[in-house]
């Protein structure tokens, strides 16, 4: 992880937080935190860590248990010991060998929205009066290929 200029705040395993943690700076969690992280800086998620609660980072590096979703403008690392129970998002993904993971993921390194510059839609093919026959009175709710719906 990069060093902010900012300072860095530890949470040692011993401390319980029930509510949001918002900062400016860096953190290194090893606690219990029921609620959610937002952090300017880097964070990282130590072993003994337990979060129940929704997170927003810079970058982060994940050893513990998180329930809830992951939120980096950069980079989530999760090693090893991470067991990580929620959709994480971000530019850059590093996922080490035993991770537990158990969500949606989003890596997307441009950070532009998927699919934004005019392209191929995956929309399913719609009726077309001139590929079809329209439907018949009474027909409503049948299909051209299997019949009754």
């Amino acid at each position: 992880m990069e060093s902010n200029s900012a300072s860095e705040t530890i949470i040692s395993s011993e401390v319980e937080i029930v509510g949001t943690i918002k900062t400016a700076g860096s953190v290194q969690f090893d606690g219990k935190l029921e609620g959610d992280l937002h952090c300017e800086g880097d964070t990282t998620i130590g072993k003994s860590a337990q979060v129940k609660g929704n997170l927003n980072v810079n970058s982060i590096s994940i050893a513990g248990s998180i329930t809830g979703n992951v939120t980096a403008k950069d980079r989530i690392q999760m090693q090893a010991t991470a067991r990580v129970h929620g959709d994480i998002k971000a530019k850059r993904l590093t996922v080490e060998d035993g991770v537990t993971f158990i969500g949606r993921s989003e890596v997307n390194p441009s950070g532009q929205p998927v699919g934004a510059a005019g392209g191929s839609s995956s929309a399913p093919p719609s009726y077309s009066p001139s590929t079809s026959t329209p439907p018949k009175p009474g027909d409503e709710g049948k299909s051209p290929l299997f019949g009754k719906k």
